[in-house]
């Protein structure tokens, strides 16, 4: 299953003015990477966006609306930091530049 392309576009648009961005098919779905750390990834399936947190904000941002403990296949949970966010909380450009500052701080520790 392709990622998300819709979702890819709008991330795209709201990181473009980052150097050292790339793109990864990575997750099942398509990766953001700023100097070769994971920035969040528009996924194939289930929840829309996977994103990588500092784990001092997780607590804060999991109890977001559509947030939660994101998965690496079925009942594989991953850890702190890591949260997958579904499509009705992102509907946005707002609440999905929430979750990209979110991985932009994390990136830049």
């Amino acid at each position: 299953m392709a990622h998300d392309e819709n979702l890819a576009r709008r991330i795209r648009d709201l990181l473009n003015d980052l150097p050292n961005l790339r793109e990864v098919k990575m997750f099942g779905g398509l990766a953001f990477m700023l100097d070769d750390r994971m920035l969040c990834t528009a996924s194939a399936g289930g929840e829309a966006l996977l994103v990588r947190v500092a784990p001092d904000e997780d607590p804060q941002l999991l109890s977001k609306p559509g947030a939660k403990r994101g998965e690496m296949g079925k009942d594989r949970i991953m850890g702190v930091g890591w949260i997958a966010v579904d499509a009705e909380a992102i509907k946005t450009d707002e609440d999905l530049q929430v979750w990209i500052q979110a991985a932009l701080r994390h990136a830049k520790q």
